[in-house]
């Protein structure tokens, strides 16, 4: 066997190791993309009615705004109906209202001058100095130590 000869099979047998090299790399590329083909298909598999139920949900929404929005004009409609009928009310009763507030006010003060006069007490009485604040009746000056009136201690009368 000559140099040749065994260079030769050297790199035959180099080229034997690589080819079965790329043959496995190969075999493994291959099932790669098998695998990848199959998840592919389960994935659209699974995706698509995925899909189908996400559209079905955002229609199902759309209808609920829908109606929500029908809800919220009528809300709407009935507050400015209200807001009307107030202002109406309070037109046509608040004026008459007053009236018969301020006859009622004005026949008491004249039942009381009445029943003044009649038990002989004079119209500036203890209850004609008083004025009335918010509802309660207050005496027209505050009283100081010993019966006087104001800071000075003096007596007014």
């Amino acid at each position: 066997m000559t140099g040749g000869e065994v260079a030769g099979i050297l790199v035959a047998v180099f080229w034997a190791i690589l080819v079965s090299f790329l043959a496995v790399v190969l075999v493994r590329l291959a099932q790669t993309l098998k695998a990848t083909t199959r998840l592919v298909a389960d994935v659209t598999e699974q995706a698509v009615p995925l899909l189908a139920d996400a559209s079905a949900t955002v229609r199902s929404a759309q209808t609920q705004l829908d109606r929500v929005d029908a809800i919220a004009t009528d809300v709407q409609e009935v507050t400015s109906n209200a807001s009307a009928l107030s202002t109406t009310v309070a037109s046509t009763f608040g004026g008459p209202l007053v009236k018969v507030a301020a006859f009622g006010y004005g026949v008491r003060q004249a039942m009381n001058r009445r029943g003044a006069a009649a038990t002989g007490e004079p119209a500036d009485g203890p209850a004609a100095r008083r004025r009335v604040v918010v509802g309660r009746a207050l005496p027209s000056a505050r009283r100081g130590k010993n019966g006087k009136n104001g800071k000075n201690g003096k007596k007014r009368d």
